[in-house]
């Protein structure tokens, strides 16, 4: 999404991956916040010291980080000519979130808010996520690539009452989700026909405007959820296609600081004019927006620059566990 509007904010021109992000609006950040409460772990039961370090601490400490760079690479463009006023935004960034880093700061406050309310009847706590939901999706906002809402005013507050209710469902239904995705793995000729109908009514949909009727936003926020999922079932079979579970397992480092690739590889491409179809600009400007950050990630690997994306020793509550002798001796031995 952000890089087919800022390719065509650049040219003045929309492309076929403008389509392609209208397509996926209705379920793009539902999926993303159903995944983060599938993965959400054991650690929501267990030790609240390992759990703030995991989901609280983690993002707290790389949205601190890359808040601050966004800023510096973006001081100028902001007009933060002087400490007190980048001192000011940086600050006013963990009130209101910046830019694209709303999604960094949601996800500890989700796994904080799960966390209390583990303990009350599911069918109360999704009775109250679906409440919320219903009443922020009747103050849409985004346009029409992205899902949004403005009830109140504060984005963290607005996004928390939108996408609780996928990161719950993710959580408390795991199990069954999990389950749901092996057995149409199983049978990849059904599953294909299975996305291929989703697909049509899905932009059938969307033509019409359907998942933007409140209520509605929920239901086809889940069946794409699923369909993505579903999906990475089917893919999960193609070896060639195992580069992905890479980006998946990096997921963290792309969303930290896509950004700046995307930025550098759109200026290059408009200013270079070798392109001249908006869409094919759009998708080179995404795949530098995912892999670039992936090369830096294992370019500051072991260098003194490493602390961009792994939490240094002071940044932790947990403190890495020792290795057992007898486990250090087996690997020596390999090595």
């Amino acid at each position: 999404m952000h890089s087919a509007l800022g390719v065509g904010f650049a040219v003045g021109e929309t492309g076929w991956m403008h389509a392609v992000v209208a397509f996926a609006k209705p379920f793009r950040m539902p999926d993303f916040f159903l995944v983060a409460g599938l993965f959400a772990g054991r650690t929501m039961d267990g030790p609240w010291r390992a759990f703030l370090d995991r989901k609280v601490v983690h993002f707290v400490y790389f949205y601190a980080l890359w808040l601050l760079i966004a800023l510096a690479v973006k001081s100028g463009e902001l007009g933060l000519t002087t400490p007190v006023a980048f001192a000011a935004a940086y600050l006013w960034g963990f009130v209101e979130p910046f830019s694209s880093m709303w999604f960094i700061q949601l996800l500890p406050i989700l796994y904080l808010a799960t966390r209390f309310v583990r303990r009350l009847p599911t069918p109360v706590v999704l009775v109250a996520a679906v409440v919320a939901h219903v009443a922020a999706a009747c103050a849409p906002d985004g346009g029409a690539y992205a899902m949004g809402s403005n009830l109140t005013g504060w984005t963290s507050l607005d996004s928390f009452l939108l996408f609780f209710v996928y990161f719950y469902l993710g959580h408390r239904f795991a199990g069954a989700i999990f389950a749901f995705a092996g057995t149409v793995g199983r049978r990849p000729l059904l599953l294909l026909a299975g996305l291929a109908a989703w697909g049509i009514v899905e932009e059938l949909s969307v033509l019409r405007g359907l998942p933007e009727w409140p209520g509605a936003t929920l239901v086809f926020g889940l069946a794409g959820a699923l369909a993505v999922i579903a999906g990475a079932a089917l893919l999960d079979k193609i070896g060639a296609m195992r580069w992905l579970a890479y980006c998946g397992r990096h997921s963290l480092v792309v969303y930290l600081s896509f950004f700046l690739p995307m930025a550098v590889a759109r200026v290059a491409l408009v200013k270079l004019g070798w392109i001249a179809d908006v869409g094919a600009m759009s998708l080179i400007v995404a795949a530098a927006a995912v892999s670039g950050p992936l090369l830096i990630d294992r370019l500051t690997r072991g260098t003194p620059l490493a602390f961009l994306y792994a939490r240094p020793a002071w940044a932790r509550l947990e403190r890495p566990k020792p290795v057992p002798p007898q486990r250090l001796a087996a690997v020596m031995s390999r090595a």
